[in-house]
Order: C-alpha cells, then sequence, then structure tokens
C-alpha cells in the first residue's frame, strides 16, 4: 500500500503503476450513448476532471465502451498525466495475426491520446481457441517495445490465469466480478493472485445497483422493467444464486450493517469487496454527468465494516446458491449470465479454432499446425462420420511449450487442444467416450488426474492413465480422446453462434 491522494488510498500494482483502489469505471457510456446517442467528449472529460481533482485518478474501460476511450483522450490532452488509464482488449472470435494486435493497441493509443497504456486487459472468448495465446504473446512483444505499460486479463478463469503465468507471461491483473452475490473469485482465484502477486480488480460490485436501498423488500421486478444492461444481468445473477427471496435476505444484513454503522448500504457491500485479500481495487461505474458520487465514493475508505456486521452478512450470503463455474465462465458456458443472457449481443459466431481439410474416404481432418504434424505424417484429429479421434497431443503451441514446468498448466492446454479440434469437427467435450493420459513421471499423475476431473467428470468418459517416456524436452503429459458426436454434429454448429462449446 501506498501513500494517499487526497484521502484515496492507491497500491502499487506493478512496478511504475500506482492506482487509486477505487476505479471510475466507464462501461456505462456505451449504455448512455445507446439511448441518448454519442456523449459530449469535452464536457465528459471535464467531469473526469472532477473525480482527478478527489483522488480518484484511475479510470477503467475498453475498446467496446462506446466512447469511453475517446473521452479519456480528451482529458488526457487537457490534463495531460493526472489520470491512470486501464483500457481492455476484446477481440472477436478467430484467428489473430501479429499485425491485428498491433493495430488494436495503436487505435487504442490513438483513442486515449497516449504514447504508452498503463495497462491492456486481455478477454479471451474461448479457451479451445489458441488465437487468445497468439494475442498474448504479441502483446508482450509490444510490451517490450514500449508501447505497454503492462499486462492484464479480464474474465480470465484461474486454470487460464495460472497457465500464461506458468508460460511466463507477466500478468500483473486479472479483473473479475466480485461482489456479496458472486464470491466466486474468493476461493481458488484469491489463491493463486496472493501466490503469484497478481491484483484482483473487482467489479459488479454493487451487483448492477441491486445492493442499495432501492431494492429492500420490494417486490421481485420484471425482466422487462429493468432500466439497464446491469440491471439485466445482475438480475441472471440474482437468479441463478437462489432467487430474489434468499437475496432479500442478504439486503436486510446489509442495510442493517449500514445503519449500524450510518452509511448507506453501497458503502458497506463496497468496502467488504475492497477488505478480501488479493484485491488491489473495486471499479465503480459513473454515468459521467448523470449520476456522480465522487464525494460518495472518497467517504468509503472511513468505513470500517465491525465484527457483528460482517458476520451477519456473512450467514446471509451463505445461504445463497454458489454462482457456477469459475470466473469468468458467464461469458463461456451455460447459464450465460450476461444482459441478454446468452453472446448474441457481443459475438456472431465462433470460427473453428484449427483448419479443416476434407481427405480421401469420406474423412474430414484437423491440423493445429505444430512440426510433428508435418514431420511424421498425422493429422491433430480425424473424423469418419460420427466418430472423431483426436491424437496424443502434448502442450505445444506452434513452437512455445505451453504451461512452463507446471504439470497441471500443461494438462489443461492439452484439453483446451482436444477441445478445439472437437470444435472444428462439430464435436464438443461433452461427445468424448473415451481418454488416454500419458505422464512423464509418477509425481505428476495426480494433478494431471485432478485437471481430468475438473475438465471432463461431469461427462465421465473410459480412460487410461500411464506412465511413459515423452518424446520432446519439458513435456510433462500427453493425452489422446475419442468423441461419438450424437445426431451426427449438426446439433453442435447450430449452437456455434450463441455460445463455444
Amino acid at each position: 500500500m501506498t501513500d494517499s491522494r487526497r484521502g484515496v488510498p492507491r497500491v502499487e500494482i506493478a512496478p511504475g503503476l500506482e492506482i487509486a483502489r477505487v476505479l471510475t469505471g466507464l462501461w456505462q457510456v456505451a449504455d448512455m450513448e445507446r439511448t441518448s446517442g454519442p456523449v459530449d467528449l469535452e464536457a465528459s472529460a471535464a467531469q473526469m476532471h472532477r473525480y482527478v481533482e478527489a483522488g480518484l485518478t484511475t479510470f477503467d474501460m475498453a475498446d467496446h465502451y462506446g466512447s469511453a476511450e475517446l473521452i479519456a483522450g480528451s482529458f488526457e490532452r487537457a490534463w495531460p498525466g493526472q489520470a491512470e488509464a486501464l483500457t481492455k482488449w476484446v477481440p472477436e472470435p478467430g484467428p489473430l495475426t501479429r499485425e491485428d494486435v498491433r493495430a488494436a493497441v495503436d487505435r487504442a493509443l490513438e483513442r486515449t491520446a497516449r504514447r504508452r497504456l498503463d495497462l491492456l486487459q486481455l478477454h479471451a472468448w474461448s479457451y479451445a481457441d489458441p488465437a487468445w495465446l497468439d494475442a498474448a504473446f504479441w502483446l508482450q512483444e509490444l510490451q517490450r517495445e514500449g508501447l505497454l505499460g503492462h499486462l492484464g486479463l479480464t474474465n480470465f478463469d484461474t486454470a487460464h490465469l495460472r497457465m500464461l503465468l506458468d508460460t511466463g507471461v507477466d500478468i500483473v491483473t486479472n479483473q473479475v466480478s466480485y461482489s456479496l452475490l458472486d464470491r466466486r473469485a474468493a476461493g481458488s482465484m484469491t489463491e493463486l493472485c496472493r501466490e503469484r502477486g497478481v491484483g484482483i480488480l473487482a467489479y459488479g460490485t454493487l451487483a448492477g445497483g441491486f445492493l442499495t436501498e432501492r431494492w429492500v423488500g420490494v417486490p421481485e421486478p420484471d425482466a422487462g422493467a429493468l432500466e439497464t444492461w446491469s440491471q439485466m444481468k445482475y438480475k441472471r445473477f440474482i437468479d441463478a444464486a437462489g432467487g430474489w427471496a434468499r437475496f432479500q435476505d442478504v439486503l436486510v444484513a446489509v442495510r442493517a450493517a449500514a445503519d449500524r454503522l450510518g452509511r448507506s448500504m453501497a458503502y458497506v457491500a463496497c468496502r467488504w469487496v475492497l477488505d478480501a485479500p488479493a484485491v488491489a481495487g473495486v471499479i465503480i461505474g459513473a454515468r459521467l454527468g448523470r449520476s456522480e458520487h465522487v464525494e460518495e465514493t472518497r467517504r468509503l475508505f472511513e468505513l470500517e465494516i465491525d465484527e457483528r456486521s460482517r458476520a451477519e452478512i456473512e450467514a446471509a450470503i451463505a445461504r445463497l446458491d454458489p454462482i457456477p463455474g469459475d470466473c469468468g465462465d458467464e461469458y463461456r458456458r451455460p447459464p450465460f449470465l450476461t444482459a441478454s443472457g446468452d453472446l448474441s449481443h457481443h459475438v456472431d459466431e465462433f470460427p473453428a479454432p484449427y483448419p479443416v481439410e476434407t481427405s480421401a474416404g469420406g474423412r474430414t481432418l484437423v491440423l493445429s499446425g505444430t512440426d510433428w504434424e508435418a514431420r511424421a505424417g498425422f493429422a491433430r484429429a480425424v473424423r469418419l462420420g460420427d466418430r472423431i479421434l483426436v491424437s496424443g497431443t502434448t502442450a505445444t503451441h506452434r513452437d512455445r511449450l505451453i504451461g512452463g514446468t507446471d504439470a497441471a498448466s500443461q494438462a489443461h492446454f492439452c484439453i483446451d487442444k482436444i477441445e478445439g479440434a472437437l470444435r472444428s469437427l462439430d464435436g464438443r467435450l461433452e461427445d468424448v467416450v473415451r481418454t488416454r493420459i500419458y505422464v512423464a513421471r509418477e509425481e505428476v499423475a495426480e494433478a494431471v488426474s485432478d485437471v481430468h476431473g475438473a475438465r471432463l467428470g461431469h461427462v465421465r468418459p473410459a480412460n487410461t492413465l500411464v506412465q511413459a517416456g515423452l518424446v520432446g524436452e519439458g513435456y510433462l503429459v500427453e493425452m489422446e480422446a475419442e468423441a461419438v458426436v450424437g445426431g451426427g454434429g449438426s446439433h453442435v454448429r447450430e449452437r456455434a453462434r450463441a455460445a463455444p462449446v
């Protein structure tokens, strides 16, 4: 922790990058422009200046938050060097080139009027498509060129954050949903971040405004009456957590704490997350020029939650159902806890992760591009009828070993590649009926088995695990798979526009 600026505590999340512990989120710019058209850039920049004068100097934005980056650019030209601009890049699904990555960074630099981005946070729609790894490696190159100060992630799960760290990519933050309603980040994500020095940037701390006085004791709102994208999104979280009645119990406990402490419920909800281990900062959204809470936000740091209040809140949230999956899963698999309930307002389609070729005899082949495929004359996977056979697969992407010396990270990437091959042939992991696992050393068998269980335990394929001498230096695990696609596989392609499989 570093010194405060005008009463706002700050933290150094990476060498040379210090941020306010409460960040101002600009995602609502897109929501404002959806109903009212483009905002006035100079007027919005002036509103940003009010935050900076109060010590709230850190702003979170993204390439798809409407004019947010342009507002930040207008601010930078008027008041250079006074704010930290943290932005995100959310590439469309499908293949990327080094030139695509550079163009995305150049665009962000131009829009924010900067020579170097303080922090660029990467989002990946599907881990089965290795384009996200290409993006990370090429962003690392641009960081070495000086165009990026630091790399972060947004909506990554624990396994794939660990995979990047184990592969040698220096990730300093992961921005994820974290609130009294959604505590996924409090488990393995917090453990990893504390172990590896990664800061959690928490968004959704007020659950789209549901964790406020407005919603205490009121009837459950009709979905059609919800006013903002955030409300539409977090109402789905409430439903997934057990419904409106159980959520009301949480609101009652938070209001009791707020009354006892002489603060609003929003203070209590945000402070609870801010106090959580590994949380570097919380992101509170602002509708610049319409709904701002500058002084209210500053007073958040005066609040301390007493033990009685904390115990009552913990008891109430313990009665909620856990939000399913790991961090970010709401964007990758059902139930899609998004504003629309699917990914239709985010992406149009998910292209095949790997190239597909048609061969003689009715065979369809997938090639993942490793040197061994061409040298030894085999395909990554072959489909004949409804059967898909996936070759022995190691944690190789192009000429890189993914996962470093960590067997679990290598195993996760092996399954990512298998999933990508299946998807390319209109299959999915749920179609797998047989797996074989080869480990280089007995002591890694348990970690690899845990990964197989985490990724395929709901499928329960037949499985064999053996210790074997693997070809290639550094490889700890190799996997192969067989799948039978039900209904000829057409059902999978029909879903491709809604979600990766």
